[in-house]
């Protein structure tokens, strides 16, 4: 790990960053003001796995086929960083011809969101070396969620059923072969399943609706009885607390207040790393900005609900990359609720403005610099010269 470490900077550190970190986390020139919000970027889950990488290649023999399940993280330019390195990625679940592929002593290693109980256990019987960088918050969750199976608790899990880490999550329910899970997205589906347990309702209109988002042999008339709240770690935090308290509350109103222990549990899985840049932006958003812009992966759940947060308070730009900001006049952002990159014209107020920047959790400090610097190249401004003074 040590060795790896000069390697690792090399390709994400930002002296720009650490510079207006040092300054208060604010960097002005001419008409424009830039703020960057307390916590962004890398958190220690996500920097223990790239570091992980980047040591098994150099710790196995240059011959030795290393293989990546899926992405190591949400970003792109840290998945390209990876293949550089000579480390084939296949799929987070595996098909049966990239087993065939794997052979005995070949490494896999299993990225920060973990990997499914089921696809762990067919590259332990193929003899494969395993790098497991999952994350320790992950590893959290799985352990509540195991004791809800092992008590024949259901576990109602807040997230993404096509998540990578739910879908982690959701196998270690079934890790005893008893437990059953029921993923929910939205307050939306929250509700729906408290109606459920209430007044009960259409099994089939049921199962269709959470379609992939249950365990196999998942019936709500029987399963819904114990239940226990765990969560994908990037969440909001907000919403996730709704989601216990709106089941709680049908726990309550079907089964009584006095006897509710034996018929709902709850333990906070919210990473730490998630709900410091939640809570660092939340405080940036009260301050005097124009608008901000959100850098990371489009498909990292942490990043997605740092820009939900701010585009429910001022115009927000969720970009992966610096390039995205094409000129002054034009920015190629995500739009979450169609899932796909929008142009937005004339989106730089002339005069002067404060940017508000943040990143999620996936998005390494060498893109947050690149994004700074474009902001001030769009007014004329060299960062260079601005430093340098």
């Amino acid at each position: 790990m040590e060795a790896v470490q000069a390697q690792v900077l090399s390709h994400y550190r930002s002296e720009v960053v650490e510079r207006i970190r040092a300054n208060g986390h604010v960097i002005s020139a001419g008409d424009l003001t830039v703020k960057l919000a307390k916590e962004f970027g890398f958190c220690y889950g996500v920097e223990r796995a790239i570091d992980l990488a980047y040591a098994a290649r150099k710790y196995f023999p240059p011959e030795k086929p290393i293989y990546l399940l899926g992405e190591i993280i949400h970003n792109p330019e840290v998945n390209d960083q990876i293949r550089n390195l000579g480390i084939q990625i296949i799929s987070p679940k595996p098909t049966e011809d990239e087993l065939a592929r794997l052979q005995a002593g070949d490494v896999a290693i299993i990225p920060a969101f973990g990997t499914e109980v089921g696809t762990r256990k067919r590259l332990e019987e193929k003899g494969c070396v395993l790098v497991d960088t999952t994350c320790g918050d992950v590893m959290s969750v799985w352990k509540r969620v195991r004791q809800y199976s092992k008590e024949k608790v259901t576990s109602i899990i807040h997230g993404k059923s096509w998540h990578e880490e739910t879908k982690a999550t959701s196998s270690q329910a079934r890790a005893y072969g008893s437990g059953h899970y029921l993923v929910v997205f939205t307050l939306e589906e929250t509700d729906y399943v408290c109606n459920y347990i209430i007044n009960g309702g259409n099994k089939r209109d049921f199962l269709e609706k959470f379609k992939g988002a249950y365990s196999e042999g998942f019936d709500p008339d029987q399963h819904l009885q114990a239940i226990g709240v765990a969560n994908q770690t990037t969440m909001l935090r907000g919403e996730t607390e709704d989601v216990q308290n709106r089941l709680k509350a049908a726990m309550i109103k079907k089964f009584g207040a006095a006897g509710i222990d034996g018929h709902f549990r709850f333990f906070d899985t919210i990473c730490g790393a998630t709900q410091d840049r939640q809570d660092a932006l939340q405080k940036l958003l009260r301050e005097p900005i124009n608008l901000l812009i959100v850098i990371g992966g489009y498909n990292s759940s942490n990043t997605s609900h740092l820009a939900e947060m701010g585009e429910a308070k001022l115009p927000t730009y969720f970009i992966k990359n610096a390039a995205k900001m094409e000129s002054d006049r034009l920015i190629r952002h995500y739009e979450q609720h169609d899932k796909k990159e929008i142009e937005t014209r004339d989106w730089l107020p002339h005069g002067k403005i404060t940017v508000g920047v943040t990143a999620g959790a996936s998005c390494p400090n060498n893109l947050i610099e690149d994004t700074i610097r474009r902001l001030f190249e769009l007014r004329g401004i060299s960062v260079q010269e601005l430093l340098a003074s």
